[in-house]
């Protein structure tokens, strides 16, 4: 096998000669300006890099090499850049970490402790671009829009598999903002009807006067405006699934017709008479208690039973043990990606803020807020200012004593993986228990370290 490149800036050739010695374990790169250090970064594009700031044409100050720093982060932000710098220049060296460099090392370089500081930062690359290729090999699968480590979280994507290859109507119940579009989605990609369409209506967002021609259609001349025959969202959708979101805001008399399409399974489009027979797939969704509507005399209690063959129930947000920092990391990765910014990372205060927010809106919240954070961030961590949220202590959960001893160690296990986003190696340190521990508690747990 091939060995791991690692690019030495450095214009000093004696120090360049030792520092190649020092590596022999790797493929050494060499260079000795700006130029040449660009050029090996776009040729090779080694996972780590050390780096002298004092550079040509100013190899007693520190601008040449900050420069540098800044533009092989641009063209290579997953290269971890380790600074050397002499003992008086500790203030370079906090600019260098503040714009993105790994870390920094102190000249004269000892060679052991600076070989422990790269291997450490090999160790970190191939750990994100294992994790890289692990979100690759998720995005395959109809499931990939579900981020989640939580138990309760892991049992609704289960039932989702069950129930999609039948042809059972499928009520899911959850807050806005937990993702029910998105396992409605998949359940169509699971089943059956995968090759047909997929077709979306938010019952709450069409005016009452249109929502029926939406649902149904209507014939030329039905009414003013009607210049031509439209086939309606349900007939679109023959053959596939049909969404139905916000279902617990549909009129009654729009109750009446859906009800009467799903024990006859044939419609009629606004204007017209002839009966049209449509096979489709019903999936619904809504944040309302359609029990209570249905007891308040507002939703039809038979329409309700039709719908509800099966129930998904899909918890909030801030129940789900670690989600919070674990989807954290993720909208981060995504958007620095999108923004092209270099990979940022949360302060612990930043972190600790999200893990006690209580997110009202969930996952849609979250997205937004790490969104905000990665567009307001200064420099290379994301501070508590930069989310825009109120700090929240947190409360203490009730626990029976018999029990206190797994909850603590499966929730303990599960924030810490979502807080290092699954580094087994840190969680271990953070816990402080050796990794055979650690895995033998991820094992007695149903823990995994993938998301």
């Amino acid at each position: 096998m091939s060995k791991p490149k690692l690019l030495i800036i450095e214009d000093d050739p004696g120090l360049q000669k030792q520092l190649r010695w020092s590596f022999d374990a790797y493929e050494v790169l060499v260079a000795g300006d700006r130029e040449s250090a660009l050029a090996q970064i776009r040729r090779h594009e080694p996972a780590v890099a050390t780096m002298d700031l004092g550079l040509p044409p100013d190899p007693d100050g520190a601008t040449e090499g900050l420069a540098t720093l800044q533009q092989i982060l641009a063209m290579a932000p997953d290269t971890k850049v380790i600074v050397l710098t002499g003992n008086q220049d500790h203030a370079h060296a906090v600019k260098a970490i503040g714009m993105g460099a790994y870390d920094f090392h102190q000249k004269p370089a000892d060679p052991d402790i600076l070989g422990l500081v790269v291997q450490r930062a090999f160790y970190l690359h191939a750990l994100q671009q294992e994790n890289r290729r692990m979100l690759q090999t998720q995005a395959d699968s109809p499931l990939s829009g579900v981020i989640s480590r939580d138990a309760g979280m892991q049992k609704v994507c289960r039932s989702i598999e069950k129930v999609a290859p039948t042809s059972a109507s499928v009520m899911l119940l959850g807050e806005s903002g937990t993702g029910k579009e998105v396992l409605a989605r998949a359940l169509h990609q699971l089943s059956p009807r995968a090759k047909e369409r997929f077709m979306a209506i938010n019952c709450a967002a069409i005016p009452e006067n249109l929502l029926e021609s939406e649902l149904f259609g209507y014939e030329k001349g039905a009414f003013t405006g009607a210049a031509k025959q439209t086939k309606g969202k349900v007939e679109l959708a023959h053959g596939g699934t049909f969404f139905l979101d916000e279902v617990g805001d549909l009129p009654m008399a729009l109750q009446a017709k859906l009800l009467r399409f799903l024990q006859e399974r044939v419609i009629e489009r606004i204007g017209g008479h002839e009966e049209i027979p449509v096979d489709v797939r019903i999936v619904c969704a809504t944040h309302r208690n359609l029990k209570d509507l249905a007891a308040a005399g507002r939703f039809r209690e038979d329409l309700y039973y039709r719908l509800s063959e099966i129930v998904v129930t899909i918890p909030p947000l801030r129940v789900r043990v670690g989600d919070a920092a674990l989807l954290a990391h993720h909208f981060k990765n995504k958007f620095c990606a999108q923004e092209s910014r270099s990979t940022l990372h949360f302060s612990q205060e930043a972190m600790s803020v999200i893990e006690n927010h209580p997110w009202p809106g969930n996952v849609r919240e979250m997205e937004n807020c790490i969104k905000r954070a990665i567009i307001m961030a200064d420099g290379a961590q994301i501070v508590p200012d930069d989310l825009g949220l109120a700090t929240d202590p947190g409360q203490d959960e009730p626990l029976n004593l018999r029990q206190v001893r797994d909850e603590a160690e499966y929730k303990a296990i599960v924030k810490v993986l979502a807080r290092v986003d699954g580094n087994i190696v840190k969680a271990s340190e953070l816990l402080g228990i050796s990794r055979p521990t650690m895995y033998d508690l991820m094992s007695r747990h149903g823990i995994s370290a993938n998301a």
